[in-house]
């Protein structure tokens, strides 16, 4: 039985050697990893189906020199967030904030929501996904890019660190700091009085 390390070392070979459709099972096979991990940096969910193709023709165009040093998927995930960078960097002056988070925090809002049935249950829910989602967004990217990477994908720090080419040790005070900041948008929920009102 392969692991899944050595099963991509395979198809990469198949694709090396001209096999077309083995890199197109790569895609399939990270597309939507990649498209989870993106779509909170680039926010917009069109730029990041853009920014992923982008990946993978870059991946693709690179092939010929992946040598297998470090697994596809870190080597692939090292690009694609090097390929939003320079998106975010390039879009940056052009992105309308306020809309952008208007809409990841009406998303947020329903994928958040839980099965509880009283209105302040729910209202509490609401308040704290909007409040995490709006706390994660304002972050600078490179602790948003740590905090998504550690708690959405579940990568390890060593993992962070490779993808993002720093240390081990930034990755933890970057992670610390996301950390920290989104305790503090949290803090004021936390200190609502018992009756409910503010």
């Amino acid at each position: 039985m392969t692991t899944e390390r050595e099963s991509d070392q395979l198809l990469v070979e198949r694709a090396q050697a001209g096999d077309r459709g083995a890199f197109d099972l790569l895609v399939m096979k990270y597309r939507r990893r990649l498209m989870r991990l993106l779509k909170r940096v680039v926010r917009d969910p069109c730029d990041t189906e853009d920014v992923v193709q982008e990946t993978f023709i870059k991946a693709y165009r690179a092939l010929p020199y992946f040598r297998g040093d470090a697994a596809f998927y870190t080597w692939l995930y090292r690009i694609a967030v090097n390929t939003a960078r320079n998106y975010v960097a390039a879009m940056a002056h052009r992105m309308n904030t306020a809309a952008v988070r208007f809409r990841e925090q009406a998303h947020a809002l329903d994928e958040h929501l839980s099965d509880n049935t009283t209105p302040e249950s729910v209202l509490a829910s609401k308040q704290i996904a909007l409040t995490v989602s709006a706390a994660v967004d304002a972050l600078p990217p490179e602790l948003r890019m740590s905090i998504v990477l550690r708690e959405l994908d579940g990568l390890s720090y060593e993992a962070i660190a490779e993808l993002m080419a720093c240390p081990v040790g930034t990755v933890r005070s970057r992670i610390f700091r996301a950390r920290e900041v989104i305790a503090e948008h949290l803090e004021p929920l936390i200190d609502k009085p018992a009756d409910g009102r503010w």
